[in-house]
């Protein structure tokens, strides 16, 4: 139990009406959630006013009321905060209500369209390794030192947040590295987290659904950087054209990272294949099980966070040598007659035309390149035939079929999808509606030596279709093929 004055400390009000000494249970915006003695917060969401279920809350047991306006109809007992955004605070009250366990430990931000997932995760491995306690907040998964959570988004609402640092400061966790989404910066559920570092990856086509403008998009991701103390590190990719932008306002000490440019972490590809990258990062030779150019410009950002955080450089780059792929991240297995299967989230244009340039690069020649590619539903629309066009135009075969289609019929967004086929590529294109037919398909089209990519699903386990997730595991799918 918390005390409310504590909670609304330092917390801006229009109006109170009511006690705040008093006992309370927890934290909700979900009204379905509500249990004795607890603060509901009515949230003005995108979908949903949670304004509308104030009196739910209240006969479900809310003692308090925090809104955007108080209702006509008061309860007696039940206190009322009236402030001026609900969404803004609730990050605020969260802090406050698990004592800030941000400021605790060092709480690195990873944010950009592709890549997030790679370095969070490699740099909880990293520091694990190094043999610190560390957390980790990501798409895949959520883990509090060794013990793992479910994640249900890539960056979780500010009570969900705050109670995994929370328990991450019990367990004596000092380092947590978060996966920080356009979607999780707009809707303010970053806010009144104390980072000591940001990184930015890079900034391509992804989430123009919900962003009105691509402008936009790039200035909720720089909004990040601005708002970073200046005791904090920003470091960014200095190749993409947008890693200046991020450093434009910010307070923080600005740190690059590039393959093709100066910068303060500069690497060098000298050989790539499929077993891994030999490299040079800031002119000293080491070799990891990653693949491919992306995964040098992930490295090479694992790799500065670690030097910025006060580990000694030897000592990373022997870390670095140890790293494993991160589940669903060009993750692959080679059947018994030599056909090279790979599993990956590229669910961007840019993610997708990154993979099959690396395949390509590695590949002698002679290997047939197969694509299984689709888009997901109630998703950004613009970007489904340029995912198409990159799949048509860097494979020998590209399958298009069912992605997560959610509340869309599938046959429209494969329709799409081949607006973006140019005449000299249909030939090399056939959909097939059902996604496990087409990973057989695909697999029934490989010869020995073939290499087929399976993209979009990466790590997830289900494929959502109207509202409901039916178990789907792309890799567990084309292993079940390839053992028969």
């Amino acid at each position: 139990m918390k005390n409310l004055k504590d909670i609304l400390h330092k917390v801006e009000t229009k109006n109170v009406i009511g006690a705040t000494d008093l006992q309370i249970n927890q934290l909700v915006f979900d009204s379905r959630k509500v249990t004795k003695n607890d603060v509901f917060i009515a949230i003005n969401g995108v979908s949903v006013n949670g304004h509308q279920f104030i009196e739910k809350a209240i006969l479900a047991g809310a003692k308090v009321i925090v809104c955007e306006r108080v209702p006509e109809q008061k309860h007696e007992g039940v206190t009322y905060v009236e402030v001026e955004n609900t969404k803004s605070l609730l990050a605020k009250l969260s802090a406050n209500f698990y004592e800030n366990p941000s400021e605790k430990l060092q709480l690195v931000g990873v944010t950009g369209t592709n890549g997030k997932t790679t370095i969070a995760t490699l740099l909880y491995q990293l520091f694990t390794k190094a043999e610190y306690k560390v957390g980790l907040l990501s798409t895949v998964k959520i883990m509090v030192g060794s013990e793992e959570f479910k994640a249900t988004h890539t960056t979780p609402d500010s009570i969900t947040i705050n109670k995994y640092l929370s328990k991450m400061v019990e367990e004596g966790c000092e380092f947590c590295f978060m996966e920080v989404s356009s979607h999780g910066i707009h809707q303010k559920r970053t806010e009144s987290l104390h980072f000591v570092g940001g990184i930015f990856t890079n900034l391509t086509h992804d989430h123009l659904d919900y962003h009105k403008s691509f402008a936009e998009y790039r200035d909720v991701k720089k909004s990040f950087f601005d708002n970073l103390p200046k005791s904090a590190f920003a470091l960014v990719n200095i190749d993409d054209k947008n890693g200046s932008v991020m450093l434009q306002n910010t307070k923080a000490k600005k740190q690059t990272y590039a393959l093709k440019t100066l910068a303060d972490f500069k690497a060098k590809i000298l050989e790539k294949q499929f077993s891994g990258t030999l490299l040079t990062a800031n002119g000293t030779e080491i070799w990891t099980k990653l693949i491919g150019e992306f995964n040098a410009y992930n490295l090479l950002a694992i790799y500065g966070t670690a030097e910025l955080l006060g580990l000694e450089k030897m000592e990373i780059l022997r870390l670095v040598s140890e790293l494993e792929s991160v589940s669903g991240r060009f993750e692959y297995t080679v059947s018994d007659d030599g056909v090279t299967a790979i599993v990956d989230y590229a669910h961007t244009p840019d993610a997708l035309k990154n993979v099959l340039e690396t395949i390509n690069d590695i590949r002698t020649g002679n290997e047939n390149v197969i694509t299984v590619v689709g888009c997901g539903g109630d998703r950004d629309k613009t970007k489904r035939p340029k995912m198409a066009h990159i799949a048509s135009q860097l494979s020998g075969q590209a399958i298009f079929t069912s992605d997560n289609p959610r509340t869309e019929n599938p046959q429209t967004i494969i329709d799409e999808m081949e607006q973006g086929v140019t005449p000299e590529n249909y030939k090399k294109t056939l959909s097939v509606l059902d996604r496990r037919q087409a990973i057989r398909t695909a697999c029934k089209f490989a010869q020995k030596g073939d290499i087929i990519l399976i993209a979009g699903k990466g790590h997830e386990n289900y494929q959502e279709i109207n509202g409901e997730r039916h178990h789907f595991d792309d890799m567990e799918e084309v292993k079940k093929v390839m053992e028969n």
